[in-house]
């Protein structure tokens, strides 16, 4: 049988897209500091999962809440963001070039394509670098084996078979994050076990099917999925000039995998409504998003810029805050 909880088990899933994803640090931070106000509303995080730089900022807020601390989960975001600012002048210098140049080749500029694999890998480095001072990966094996820890689910893709992969819980360490922000033209595959693989944009982005896997004798699993979307699922006006139309396709390719995992799911609430599964076994999962609702185009998700790190921080806050008091008991 089923058992049967008294509380909400949540899982949350965090869409990739670059520097936008600064908006899920501050929807993470704000539903973090609220955590004793959820538990006392009946709901409790069991799950995050994350693609590209969804999945760093699920993997910092997965950590403190592995060592039982929601403002270390906290910190790590603030200390992440801050160390990714261009703050000193040569790197705002590389900021401003990199942001000029992508919004160039998104006019119909022709600008030369220049593989990663002829220019040193100072990017993948850094974020190596930065995640490892912030993250012991040593001890997460040690921290899961509590049985009231929270999972991680990152994902990637196989760049040779094409076969999606998502990595779990004691799976996870700095290359698998790098693997999952590996974006083609910008970063080299990067190499796990004898396999090479990209960007998670590119498979499930972010998963979700992962929360709702066969429940297991006397285990609770996730009731609902608070999905964070970077990717705007409607535009107001149609896309005309060739920036806007490229900006437009990258939304919806970036949705795409988002949108077919959420129907499955909403297709199987509506076979266990009607009978076709057994409750005693399944049970039905509630999908709510926190959307970003800011207009950006695809080039800002380059931006390091401190001034829009923040923006896009605060702006998570505040639109976590909304859909926090929207939350029943």
């Amino acid at each position: 049988m089923q058992k049967e909880c008294s509380i909400k088990k949540i899982g949350i899933a965090c869409q990739g897209g670059g520097s936008h994803t600064a908006f899920t640090a501050g929807v993470l931070k704000k539903i973090l500091k609220e955590s004793p106000n959820l538990n006392k509303k009946g709901y409790n995080i069991i799950d995050f999962s994350g693609s590209s730089g969804g999945a760093i900022c699920a993997l910092l807020a997965w950590y403190g809440l592995l060592k039982n601390d929601e403002k270390k989960s906290i910190e790590l975001l603030d200390s992440f963001w801050e160390e990714m600012m261009a703050n000193n002048p040569w790197d705002a210098g590389i900021n401003y070039f990199v942001t000029t140049l992508t919004r160039l080749r998104s006019s119909g500029f022709p600008i030369p394509e220049i593989s990663p694999y002829h220019y040193p890998p100072y990017g993948q480095d850094r974020l190596k670098q930065i995640l490892e001072q912030l993250i012991d990966f040593n001890e997460i094996q040690d921290l899961l084996k509590k049985p009231s820890s929270p999972s991680l689910f990152v994902g990637t893709v196989d760049v040779c078979n094409g076969n999606f992969r998502i990595f779990k819980n004691t799976e996870i360490t700095s290359q698998v994050i790098l693997a999952s922000a590996a974006v083609p033209l910008l970063f080299p595959a990067v190499r796990i076990g004898n396999r090479s693989y990209w960007d998670g944009l590119f498979s499930h982005n972010p998963p979700i099917e992962c929360f709702v896997h066969d429940l297991e004798p006397d285990e609770c699993k996730t009731d609902e999925i608070w999905i964070i979307q970077i990717n705007p699922q409607v535009r107001g006006d149609e896309p005309k000039t060739v920036e806007d139309i490229l900006d437009r396709r990258n939304e919806l390719a970036g949705n795409l995998s988002l949108n077919q995992e959420i129907s499955s799911i909403e297709s199987f609430n509506r076979w266990l409504k009607d009978g076709h599964f057994s409750t005693d076994r399944y049970k039905h999962v509630e999908i709510k998003k926190i959307e970003i609702d800011l207009a950006l185009d695809y080039s800002s998700k380059l931006d390091r810029s401190p001034s829009f790190i923040r923006d896009l921080m605060n702006c998570g806050e505040e639109r976590a805050e909304s859909f926090l008091k929207q939350l029943t008991m």
